[in-house]
C-alpha cells in the first residue's frame, strides 16, 4: 500500500490531464453513463467554459494563452461526447419523464425555458444563430486575417531583430527569444484560424443532434413504450431541449473567449483595464452622453426614469473625475525643474566600435528599403572572427547630424580612426591599375586602399566592368573600409573580457593546459599583450592551443613580452608563411643591406633604436615605402626578412611609412620553403 502511495506522489498529474481528458471523451462515446455522472460532467463542462472565458479576459496578449486552440478542440469534443452520452440516456429512458437524463438537463428544460418546449426550441435557435453567425464567423475572420498579416510581417520583424543585434542593442540570447516569440505568434494565429472551424462544426452538430433526439424520441416513445403522441412530444422535447441548451451555453461562452483572444491588442493591460481606461478617459465624452440622455429623459412619452438615472450617473462620474484630477498652479514665471540627482546612469559608456553616418546614408541601414549595410557589417564581423580567432564587439551604427550628409566615420573607443565619403545613389568604380580606358564619372579615391576610382551612374556598371574596373555599391565600400580598419586596429578591440572568453573557450577543450598556465606561469594581462602583439601584425590567434603550449614552454624562462611573442611567432611560422605565400615553395622577399643591418643592431644594443640618426631614419622610411609599392606593383606580397632581434623593432618602425610591409624573422621560415631575395632595403 505504501508503495502505491509513493508511486502516486511521483506521478506528474499536470502532464496526465490532457491524456485523461481524451480517454474520458472516447469512453463517453462508447460506455453508457449513469445520470449522476452525466450531471457531474455537464457541470465540469460549464465550469471549464467559464474558466477559459475568465482567463481570456485577464490575459494581456494572445500568446499568454497559447494553449487556447488545443483547449478549443478538446472542449468541443467534450461537448459532443456529452451530447452522445445524453442522447443514449434520453432514447433509452426518456419514457420515465423529464428527469430521466439527470437533474442538470431537467433544470435547463424546466427552469431556463419555463417547461415550454416551443420556447426552448426558439431560445436554442437564437443561441445557435448568435454563436454560429455572429461570434464564430467574426472570430474566424479575425484569426484568418491575423494569421496572414503575422506571416507577412515575419521577414520584417526578423530583419529588425538582426538590426538590433548588429547594432549592439540586444544580445544573442534576447534575439533568440524574440525570434521564438515571432514563430509562436505565427503558429498561434494559424492554429486559431483552423480551430474556429471546430466551433462552426459544433454548432451544426448541435442542431442535427437536437432533431435526431426529437424524431428518435417520438418514434421510440410512441412505438416502443406506448406513450401518447402528446406525452412523448412533451417529455422527449424537454429532454432534447435541455440537453441542447446545457451543451450550447458553454459553447457560446467558449466562442466568446475565442473572439476575445483573437481580437485582443497587445497593450500590456488586460481587457478590463483597456476598456475602463479608454472608454471613460475623456470627461467631455461622458458629459455629452449625459446631456443627450437627459434630453431624451424629459421628452414626453419616453421612459423618464431610466434615461434620467443614466444621465445622473454619467454626469456625477464625470464631475468626480474632474474634481479628483490634480490641479496645476500657474505662475508668472515658470519654476525651473529641480535638477536630477547625478548617478552612474548619467555616465554613458563609450562604444568599443562605432560607425557614424550622415543623414543621406541612413537608407543604407534601412532594410525595409533594401539597405544592405547591416548585413555587410554582420558578414565583416563573421569573416574577421573566422580569420583571426576572436569576435570583435558589435558595431554601434547611428546617425550623426554634425557630419556632412554623405560622410561616414569609424570610431574605436570613441576616437575616429577612419572615414570617407560615399554617394548613396551611385556606384564606385575602382581602378586596380590595369583598366582598358577611362569611364565617365566623378573622380575620387577608394577609402580602403587609396586607389583611384570614379563614382558612376548605376547604368554604366556593365561598361565599367568591361573596361576592367572593380565596381562596388556604397554599402560594400563602407563595409570594406571597416574590414580594413579591423585588420589594422583589431588589437585595440581585444580587451580583458575577450581574453577571458578565449581562455574559457580553450578550457572547455584543454582544461589541464589552461590550469597549468593561467595564472601560475602567465597572467591574463600579459597573455593579452602577447595576443595584441600578434594581431597588431595581422597574425591570427585561431590556433590558441599552440600559442598557449608555446607560452607554457617559454614562460618559466622569461616573462618578457617581446621574447614570448617572438617564441609564439616561431611556433606559428608555418601558418604565417602560408597566409602570405599560399601554395608557393620559393618565397620572394626583401632583405636588409648588410651595413644597415649592423647600424640597426648597434642602435638596438645602445638604446632600443633611439640612437638612430633622424636623417638616416627618414631615409629608411622613404626607402621602405618605395620598396613596398615596387613589390606590390610586381604582384608580390611585400615581405622583409630580418634577423630575430631586429624583427619586432622593424615591424613597429616601418608601420607608418610601409603599413602593408610584413616583417619576418629567419626563424619563422619553415624548413621546406626556399628564400628568393628580390630586393634589398638600404639607407
Amino acid at each position: 500500500m505504501e508503495g502505491i502511495l509513493r508511486l502516486l506522489r511521483r506521478i506528474n498529474w499536470h502532464t496526465l490531464a490532457a491524456p485523461i481528458l481524451v480517454v474520458m471523451i472516447l469512453a463517453m462515446l462508447i460506455i453508457p453513463l449513469p445520470t449522476f455522472l452525466l450531471d457531474a460532467l455537464f457541470t465540469f463542462n460549464i465550469s471549464l467554459g467559464l474558466i477559459i472565458l475568465l482567463v481570456s479576459l485577464y490575459m494581456t496578449r494572445p500568446l499568454e494563452f497559447s494553449a487556447f486552440p488545443t483547449a478549443l478542440l478538446l472542449t468541443t469534443l467534450l461537448r459532443l461526447s456529452l451530447n452522445v452520452a445524453a442522447a443514449r440516456i434520453i432514447l433509452l429512458h426518456g419514457q420515465n419523464g423529464p428527469g430521466a437524463a439527470g437533474v442538470v438537463i431537467e433544470s435547463f428544460g424546466q427552469f431556463v425555458v419555463g417547461g415550454d418546449y416551443a420556447v426552448g426550441i426558439i431560445v436554442f435557435a437564437i443561441l445557435v444563430i448568435i454563436n454560429f453567425v455572429v461570434i464564430t464567423k467574426g472570430a474566424g475572420r479575425i484569426a484568418e486575417v491575423s494569421a496572414r498579416f503575422t506571416l507577412d510581417a515575419m521577414p520584417g520583424k526578423q530583419m529588425a531583430i538582426d538590426a538590433d543585434l548588429n547594432a549592439g542593442l540586444i544580445d544573442q540570447q534576447e534575439a533568440q527569444r524574440r525570434r521564438q516569440e515571432i514563430a509562436q505568434e505565427a503558429d498561434f494565429f494559424g492554429s486559431m484560424d483552423g480551430a474556429s472551424k471546430f466551433v462552426r462544426g459544433d454548432a451544426i452538430a448541435a442542431i442535427l443532434i437536437l432533431f435526431i433526439n426529437l424524431i428518435g424520441g417520438l418514434i421510440i416513445g410512441v412505438w416502443q413504450h406506448g406513450l401518447s403522441l402528446n406525452t412523448a412530444a412533451h417529455d422527449y422535447t424537454l429532454l432534447s431541449i435541455g440537453d441542447a441548451l446545457v451543451a450550447q451555453i458553454p459553447a457560446l461562452v467558449i466562442s466568446i473567449a475565442a473572439g476575445i483572444v483573437v481580437s485582443t491588442v497587445n497593450t500590456g493591460s488586460d481587457l478590463g483595464k483597456q476598456l475602463m481606461g479608454e472608454l471613460l478617459r475623456k470627461e467631455e465624452v461622458l458629459v455629452i452622453v449625459a446631456v443627450i440622455l437627459g434630453i431624451l429623459g424629459i421628452i414626453p412619452g419616453m421612459p423618464h426614469l431610466p434615461f434620467l438615472g443614466a444621465a445622473l450617473v454619467l454626469g456625477s462620474y464625470a464631475w468626480w473625475r474632474r474634481r479628483s484630477r490634480p490641479t496645476v498652479t500657474t505662475q508668472a514665471e515658470p519654476q525651473q525643474a529641480a535638477p536630477e540627482e547625478v548617478s552612474w546612469d548619467s555616465v554613458e559608456p563609450v562604444d568599443p566600435l562605432g560607425l557614424e553616418l550622415g543623414y543621406r546614408l541612413i537608407p543604407l541601414v534601412d532594410q525595409s528599403h533594401g539597405g544592405e549595410l547591416l548585413a555587410r557589417i554582420r558578414g565583416v564581423r563573421k569573416k574577421f572572427a573566422q580569420d583571426f580567432g576572436f569576435l570583435v564587439p558589435a558595431v554601434h551604427v547611428r546617425d550623426n547630424l554634425e557630419l556632412r550628409p554623405t560622410l561616414y566615420r569609424i570610431t574605436i573607443k570613441g576616437v575616429e580612426v577612419a572615414g570617407g565619403e560615399v554617394l548613396p545613389d551611385l556606384l564606385l568604380a575602382i581602378d586596380p591599375g590595369n583598366v582598358l580606358g577611362k569611364i565617365e564619372g566623378t573622380a575620387t579615391r577608394d577609402p580602403s586602399f587609396g586607389l583611384p576610382a570614379y563614382w558612376i551612374d548605376p547604368q554604366r556598371r556593365d561598361q565599367a566592368v568591361a573596361l576592367g574596373y572593380t565596381v562596388v555599391d556604397p554599402a560594400t565600400v563602407i563595409a570594406t573600409h571597416l574590414h580594413q580598419m579591423l585588420l589594422q586596429r583589431g588589437a585595440e578591440l581585444l580587451g580583458r573580457e575577450e581574453v577571458e572568453g578565449l581562455i574559457s573557450h580553450l578550457a572547455s577543450r584543454s582544461p589541464k593546459l589552461v590550469e597549468d598556465v593561467f595564472p601560475k606561469l602567465l597572467s591574463p594581462d600579459k597573455f593579452k599583450k602577447i595576443l595584441q602583439n600578434l594581431l597588431r601584425e595581422s597574425v591570427p590567434i585561431r590556433d590558441l592551443r599552440t600559442i598557449v603550449e608555446t607560452l607554457a614552454e617559454h614562460a618559466p624562462e622569461s616573462q618578457d613580452i617581446d621574447s614570448l611573442t617572438a617564441a609564439v611567432r616561431q611556433s606559428l611560422g608555418a601558418y604565417i608563411v602560408q597566409d602570405l605565400f599560399a601554395g608557393q615553395v620559393e618565397l620572394p622577399v626583401a632583405v636588409l643591406d648588410g651595413t644597415l643591418e649592423q647600424l640597426l643592431q648597434e642602435s638596438l644594443r645602445n638604446g632600443n633604436g633611439e640612437q638612430l640618426e633622424p636623417g638616416l631614419a627618414q631615409r629608411i622610411l622613404e626607402k621602405a615605402g618605395s620598396l613596398m609599392q615596387q613589390m606590390e606593383a610586381n604582384g608580390m606580397q611585400p615581405v622583409l626578412l630580418a634577423m630575430g632581434p631586429l624583427r619586432s623593432f622593424l615591424a613597429r618602425f616601418l608601420t607608418r611609412a610601409a603599413p602593408r610591409m610584413r616583417v619576418l624573422s629567419y626563424g619563422e621560415i619553415p624548413d621546406n620553403k626556399r628564400i628568393r631575395v628580390v630586393a634589398t632595403l638600404g639607407a
